[in-house]
């Protein structure tokens, strides 16, 4: 169920399909053909086997559920967030999810280790075009990130096989800590930048939506005086302006592409 549960919400259903068609079927299947006669005979236990598949098929479908209503709380937690006071307020597991949601919007694929704490440590993983970098989130508003905290991490690096190290805080970085960072694989990244990120992936994600929305006509239907939007005509492909109130209005004669 962890397994399923650190994984996107879909994957968890698909490998809780697999487990269940693995266990009802194939196992008893390769059992059976066993030449052991106590494996021939506990092959045949169909309804045992039958319990286990819809056993394992419940606890990743669970698990599954858990992952999407995790996922759910992450986008909220970056897409309400509106300056350096509210990501301040949050409690340190809250701060890691919301680092973590950052980066995934950037393309991470990002492994929440549960390493940290909240004194530190490890607390994401990222993988991105084939480089792996640790991630340590610290909730320090008041107070400014030392070089021996940018010193630990580095000595991870080796130690798990990384190619780089990231640390995040909501303050600022002391000058030596900087110095340290300097000519490494150590991106430091402050309360600032941290907000920047969260701004722009609030933007791209607004942009989207509006990208993704109807276009409209300034002429209005001829039948009620509504809006009209471009619709595709499923059979053909061609492109029409319909009326916006469909399907009370089904008005539609402007024809292809006209204006």
């Amino acid at each position: 169920m962890d397994v399923a549960a650190a994984m996107p919400w879909p994957a968890g259903v698909a490998l809780g399909v697999l487990a269940h068609f693995a266990i009802r079927f194939v196992l008893p299947a390769f059992l059976a053909a066993a030449k052991s006669p106590i494996l021939k005979e506990l092959g045949q236990q169909e309804t045992l086997f039958a319990q286990f598949a819809w056993l394992a098929l419940a606890m990743c479908w669970i698990a599954a559920a858990a992952s999407y209503f995790k996922s759910q709380r992450r986008k909220r937690l970056l897409n309400t967030q509106t300056g350096l006071d509210s990501i301040a307020a949050m409690t340190w597991r809250e701060f890691e999810m919301l680092v973590g949601e950052a980066f995934r919007r950037q393309g991470y694929s990002v492994e929440e280790t549960g390493l940290g704490g909240a004194d530190g440590g490890i607390d994401l993983i990222l993988r991105k075009d084939g480089r792996t970098e640790l991630v340590q989130c610290k909730q320090w508003r008041n107070r400014q990130i030392k070089s021996a905290v940018v010193r630990e991490m580095w000595g991870l690096v080796d130690h798990h096989r990384a190619d780089g190290v990231k640390i995040v805080c909501v303050g600022q970085f002391t000058r030596d800590a900087e110095a340290f960072a300097g000519g490494k694989a150590i991106e430091l990244v402050n309360g600032e930048r941290l907000l920047s990120m969260i701004r722009g992936t609030q933007e791209a994600l607004q942009g989207s939506v509006q990208t993704d929305a109807p276009s409209t006509s300034a002429s209005g239907c001829p039948k009620c005086g509504g809006a009209t939007v471009r619709r595709v005509n499923r059979r053909s492909g061609e492109q029409f302006w319909g009326c916006a109130s469909y399907p009370r209005c089904k008005e539609s004669a402007l024809g292809p592409d006209s204006n």
